[in-house]
């Protein structure tokens, strides 16, 4: 008999809402981990059969609970800001031993460290796209304006370095112009990101010079964890730092809310587009 249970762990955004939602729908009972400061137990009171807040580091009891829920298998999605290693980390004896043990705190490291783990346990790890498998867009432009050449000359160059931090598990985002990284994604997330390209962008002599924000998936990414995600939130960020620009990498980053992105990028008469 299937088992109709499914683990979430959920960090911020709507991705993971998102999964709760369409797993509800196809009669699944959904039990939500969410990491303390990012998710919102509110957000979760319609589609999550228990809700309970957890911290970075309490693998102990988050295993004890998916294990006494009767979860068999899990996803992981959402944002959790990098710098919550250093804020928001309250290990339980299980933890502090996991962490004792990583050689490094990387993403791609720490995270299938982490999922090993669990599957000890008989808990499986599930695409964390689950559910989700219509909102990764093919390549070509998705919004009204198209790039110019100088635009798609910037665009080249800036996936060529995006990938280079991923393979380096950097960043997954870069901000180029004119042949010349002004800002690669780090510990402060996308969003901060831009703004910090944004500050320094305006400082830029030739006002007319393009400038692109790119975004790709790891080199054999890893679709359980940390996929590359824009949504409203990003063009809305991107506008407020003076940015007309967006690639991402085609049928690997998952956008949400296609339709009012692409509406918001014609609104900003924003070129949007997958590569």
């Amino acid at each position: 008999m299937m088992n109709n249970k499914l683990g979430l762990i959920a960090g911020e955004g709507k991705m993971p809402l998102a999964i709760a939602q369409k797993a509800k729908e196809q009669n699944y009972e959904v039990f939500v981990l969410g990491i303390k400061g990012n998710a919102r137990e509110e957000d979760y009171k319609n589609c999550a059969t228990r809700f309970k807040y957890i911290r970075l580091g309490q693998l102990g009891a988050g295993i004890e609970f998916f294990k006494s829920c009767g979860v068999t298998r899990f996803v992981m999605a959402g944002r959790v800001q990098h710098v919550s290693v250093f804020t928001n980390m309250m290990p339980d004896v299980r933890g502090a031993k996991f962490l004792a043990s990583l050689k490094s705190m990387q993403t791609k490291y720490l995270l299938s460290r982490l999922i090993e783990e669990v599957q000890k346990e008989g808990l499986t790890c599930d695409n964390s796209a689950l559910f989700l498998e219509d909102f990764f867009p093919q390549k070509g432009v998705l919004s009204q304006r198209h790039p110019t050449q100088q635009e798609q000359l910037t665009i080249d160059y800036g996936y060529h370095i995006a990938k280079e931090i991923a393979r380096m598990d950097i960043g997954l985002t870069c901000v180029v112009s004119r042949q010349t990284v002004i800002a690669v994604e780090g510990m402060e997330g996308t969003d901060r990101c831009i703004l910090r390209a944004g500050e320094l962008y305006k400082t830029n002599e030739d006002k007319n010079a393009p400038a692109a924000v790119v975004k790709v998936a790891r080199p054999n990414q890893d679709n359980r964890y940390d996929l590359p995600v824009i949504g409203t939130g990003t063009l809305r960020t991107m506008h407020k730092a003076g940015f007309g620009v967006l690639a991402f990498e085609a049928e690997k980053t998952l956008v949400m809310e296609l339709d009012e992105v692409v509406a918001l990028a014609n609104k900003y008469q924003m070129c949007l587009i997958a590569i």
